[in-house]
């Protein structure tokens, strides 16, 4: 069985970096392993603002 966690990410933007790559490597340091990202906040272009990134880890 898998326990899965999501973390919140932000996009690129004009007052902030990314921090996706940060988190990843965090997470994976700590045995979670990195599976998908999923949109979670858009724009008013439909650009991707925010995502959630998740990971799991057997149990």
């Amino acid at each position: 069985m898998y326990k899965y966690i999501y973390v919140e990410a932000k996009t690129e933007g004009l007052f902030g970096d990314a921090n996706h790559k940060e988190l990843i490597d965090e997470y994976s340091s700590k045995g979670w392993r990195f599976i998908t990202a999923i949109p979670t906040k858009f724009d008013g272009h439909g650009l991707i603002k925010r995502f959630d990134l998740v990971f799991e880890k057997e149990e």
